[in-house]
């Protein structure tokens, strides 16, 4: 989330960010939205502190054996009325929060500025290529008659975009997060966590998928739940609401875990194999450091 400031300090960077990312967000809304809470805020202040002012006159006037009763009436009035602030304040700090978890982070400059994946650049590449002396078959045809791959039972279980990995295909996933995991904890120095696969509503809304995204995830009602779309969303979230001391950095973790897209705003795109789908594996690194840490993820 952007912070408050920066956004009243630089309103013409973040409206410009909103028209680069090809968001709808209402930065307009957002800095209204503001100048009423602050506003609000003032006269609660402004209320609470003649509240406390009066209430020691009239301690003062009950000590002096004096009638209070017109102060106490008018304190009456002004606790009526702070009520009625602290309300509306609570109105507009979840309207408020609400619309700045849809603002859009500010790209670095040298981003490409596009409508889809097309317009980006490519930074450089590694080896070479393969050329082949005949026509390439698709991951699906050549999983599915190797017997790795079976599609249609998986949406007969589930729906389409769930997959069922068989035969080679099932050891294989399972020899591929193994080595992952092995690789990174035994070469690289990183902690293994196995973490939930089912997460609150603030740790989605703590790693930027929620309000926006929702519509893409699976959520359990009866309990305002969510099946991570990530092993990202709980691992980052691990040390949410703690400060970490800059001894203890870098903290470097990797977890596997099942993951889950319901990919409601994908229609159209590409979904045979294993491009789109439902459920699938993965293996995430998540490291907790400072600028001054270089990002090496293995040893040459």
């Amino acid at each position: 989330m952007l912070d408050l400031k920066f956004i009243r300090n630089n309103p013409d960077l973040v409206r410009q960010a909103i028209i680069n990312k090809n968001e709808k967000a209402d930065l307009d809304e957002v800095l209204a939205l503001d100048e009423k809470r602050r506003k609000l805020q003032f006269d609660f202040d402004s209320l609470k502190a003649k509240q406390n002012q009066v209430s020691g006159e009239i301690a003062q006037q009950k000590k002096n054996k004096q009638d209070a009763s017109d102060l106490i009436a008018q304190m009456g009035s002004v606790a009526e009325q702070i009520k009625q602030i602290n309300n509306d304040l609570a109105v507009v700090e979840t309207e408020l929060e609400d619309k700045l978890l849809r603002l859009p982070n500010v790209p670095h400059p040298d981003v490409p500025v596009g409508k889809d994946e097309s317009f980006n650049r490519v930074v450089r590449e590694w080896g070479h290529k393969p050329r082949f002396s005949f026509t390439p078959k698709d991951h699906l045809d050549i999983a599915t008659q190797n017997g790795m791959l079976d599609m249609q039972r998986g949406a007969k279980l589930s729906g389409s975009g769930f997959p069922v990995f068989t035969g080679l295909g099932a050891r294989l996933e399972r020899a591929l997060i193994n080595y992952m995991l092995a690789f990174q904890v035994q070469r690289n120095g990183y902690e293994e966590v196995l973490v939930p696969h089912i997460v609150n509503r603030k740790t989605m809304t703590g790693t930027g998928q929620l309000p926006k995204l929702e519509i893409d995830m699976y959520h359990i009602e009866e309990e305002d739940l969510f099946l991570i779309p990530t092993a990202e969303v709980p691992v980052t979230n691990l040390y949410a609401d703690e400060i970490l001391p800059l001894s203890k950095l870098p903290i470097k973790l990797v977890s596997y875990t099942p993951c889950f897209r319901r990919e409601a705003g994908s229609y159209g795109k590409e979904t045979r194999g294993l491009q789109r789908v439902h459920q699938f594996n993965k293996v995430e690194m998540v490291r907790f450091t400072t600028p001054k840490y270089p990002m090496l993820f293995w040893k040459k």
